[in-house]
């Protein structure tokens, strides 16, 4: 997905500002994906179904709130290096029925756009892909600064409760020229009625 600029305008020239989607706060020291929520995903992954559900519960679906983490990995060589695991956004997305999603980021400001919005479909039992589209404003003259592609190929939970998988993220200026890429995974934990607030709050620097 953060919190500081100077590192975008240093990347990619003036026009670059913090918004959802960018990558501002790609530089040290750099806040670390929270362990409370990859293990919470993780053990939805992992965790024991009856045998005729292996395949997948009846009725698990990728539709519904959930808490996300995007996270780097592979990008050793991008400039600035930027380490395994540093956090690039966090928040919330709620998937819908009709096949469009809806992204709250908890690591940008509104100032400069934290709502963003994409289309999902499904490719396998199980495995979905999510199709993206940030777009990050400059906070003082409300042009726009950047347009960003979120890409992810994801797969969920046999219990329906977790997803995980693969992220790409291009930014581009506002006239379409390519700027900048990061990698990374995806982690997600479906939010339900018993669902509490500490687990979304990712580790501190």
């Amino acid at each position: 997905m953060t919190l500081a600029v100077g590192i975008l305008v240093t990347m990619f020239g003036s026009q670059a500002v913090a918004g959802c989607g960018d990558l501002s706060s790609l530089q040290g020291p750099f806040r670390m994906a929270s362990t409370q929520v990859q293990a919470k995903a993780l053990a939805a992954q992992t965790a024991d179904v009856k045998p005729d559900q292996r395949g997948g519960t009846q009725g698990a679906s990728i539709v519904g709130m959930w808490q996300f983490q995007l996270i780097s990995k592979g990008n050793e060589s991008h400039n600035p290096p930027i380490p395994d695991g540093a956090l690039l956004d966090f928040g919330f997305t709620h998937w819908h029925s009709d096949g469009t999603e809806l992204i709250e980021s908890g690591g940008h400001s509104p100032a400069s756009s934290n709502f963003c919005l994409g289309v999902w479909g499904q490719t396998g039992f199980l495995a979905y892909e999510i199709n993206h589209f940030p777009i990050a404003y400059d906070p003082t003259t409300g042009q726009i600064a950047n347009y960003i592609n979120l890409r992810e190929q994801v797969t969920l939970s046999p219990s329906g409760d977790s997803f995980s998988g693969t992220l790409t993220e291009d930014v581009y200026d506002p006239m379409g020229k390519h700027l900048d890429s990061v990698a990374g995974t995806v982690v997600a934990s479906r939010i339900t009625l018993d669902s509490t607030i500490p687990g979304a709050i990712p580790d501190k620097p």
